[in-house]
């Protein structure tokens, strides 16, 4: 791309200013951080082991993602960190990440207009189980502990991260978009930055392990036994996990101003919600979401290299998606992959760590794989780069999210070269 200001293959779907990915801060089952996810990401590395962080006798599945060698004493400086739920940890330690990584301290920030919006499926679900396990075991409200209950508001999850990094003119809001809500924070940064509201965003999503989650999950028989397999013939469902991942999103001239480091250009996104099923996919939604970002991008269909799918590993939803990708880019669609294989089902934070990924991906060149894979379901019908990362030189990958009650959320994200000098 040259410095004539046109945009990833398309050229453009919206008005204003153009927006790209400087900074990234991740927490995941394979790795915390930009630098060691992206080595998890090209080794394939899958982050699936028993549950530790609540009690899972009694379930016939015992293993998940959980977050490895995070000491949250180490990103939250201000805020006393223990009066915040993991899930807060996991979100402003993932900001502070992102801001680092842009080489942006909070400092530089202060002076500037912000957006901080967080998606969440659960917000503080672990807190809201310690608070009632108290009252049943305490017999009372009396058994509760009173900064169990201040920890529990999910809006904390966007408002921490302006306490804890003094930021006075940023604007927080949480989004309970369930599994698609990262994507949605996301967009609303996009938003922000486009229109000139905000100059910069900190966007994404976090989520805990929480074992009503895990309940819910094992109740409707989606858990599998031992690894997500997404797209394989004998896939049997997903495994819950928990993470956090955060983008921050400014201009692209003010990022060529201060010689930012960009990983890609974010061209464009779509939202629908169908209300047609409390659980199931509809096919005709999820074809029209991605149809809603390409437009938005001024992207056309073959012009994708890459769709880093919602892909849950479970019957009904890799089907539907698959039939979508081939019903919006053909029968030879572009590669497609399930980061889930390696993540795991970070509920929230799932779109925002997919993101993550493709703006990855893109800066650097490879495919992630779908890792555990056996052999490919022939109704699914798509190329999931089955174990092995591959070399390609990405120009345009679209990131699904997909979630219950048919809340659905896809981005459009760009290589950026720069200028020919």
């Amino acid at each position: 791309m040259s410095g004539t200001g046109e945009r990833p293959p398309g050229g453009g779907g919206g008005e204003g200013r153009r927006v790209v990915v400087t900074g990234i801060g991740v927490l995941s089952s394979i790795g915390n951080g930009a630098a060691e996810f992206t080595r998890a990401l090209r080794a394939g590395r899958c982050g699936a082991g028993p549950i530790t962080r609540f009690d899972a006798t009694g379930f016939r599945q015992q293993l998940a993602h959980e977050v490895k060698d995070f000491d949250p004493a180490d990103w939250i400086h201000h805020l006393p960190h223990e009066e915040l739920g993991h899930a807060t940890r996991f979100s402003l330690a993932a900001a502070r990440m992102a801001a680092w990584d842009a080489g942006l301290e909070p400092s530089r920030l202060r002076d500037l207009r912000g957006l901080v919006t967080i998606g969440t499926t659960d917000g503080e679900a672990a807190e809201l189980e310690e608070i009632v396990e108290a009252e049943v075991t305490g017999g009372g409200p009396e058994g509760i502990d009173p900064s169990a209950v201040r920890r529990l508001p999910p809006h904390r999850l966007a408002l921490a991260i302006v306490q804890e990094l003094r930021l006075p003119d940023a604007a927080p809001s949480v989004v309970g978009t369930a599994c698609a809500a990262g994507n949605y924070a996301v967009g609303d940064g996009f938003d922000a930055i486009r229109s000139g509201e905000a100059d910069y965003a900190l966007v994404g999503g976090a989520d805990a392990l929480a074992r009503r989650t895990f309940a819910g999950f094992s109740r409707l028989g989606l858990v599998a036994s031992d690894r997500c397999r997404p797209f394989d013939a004998n896939r049997e469902g997903l495994l819950t996990a928990e993470g956090a991942g955060v983008l921050l999103l400014e201009s692209l001239d003010a990022a060529r101003a201060r010689g930012a480091r960009i990983y890609a250009e974010l061209l464009g996104y779509g939202l629908n919600c169908d209300a047609h099923h409390p659980t199931a996919p509809d096919l005709e939604s999820v074809a029209r979401v991605m149809e809603l970002a390409l437009s938005d991008a001024g992207v056309k269909p073959d012009e994708v290299d890459l769709v880093s799918a919602h892909g849950t590993g479970t019957k009904t939803n890799d089907v539907t998606e698959a039939r979508a990708i081939r019903q919006v880019f053909g029968d030879d669609p572009p590669r497609t992959v399930a980061l889930k294989s390696m993540l795991g089902h970070s509920m929230g934070a799932a779109s925002a760590l997919g993101a993550a990924a493709s703006a990855i991906a893109l800066a650097r060149g490879f495919v992630p794989p779908t890792v555990n894979h056996r052999s490919t379901d022939p109704d699914c019908g798509i190329d999931c780069v089955p174990n092995r990362a591959l070399p390609a030189p990405l120009r345009v990958v679209v990131n699904n999210g997909l979630a219950f009650g048919g809340n659905n959320a896809s981005l459009v994200l760009g290589r950026h070269e720069e200028d020919q000098r």
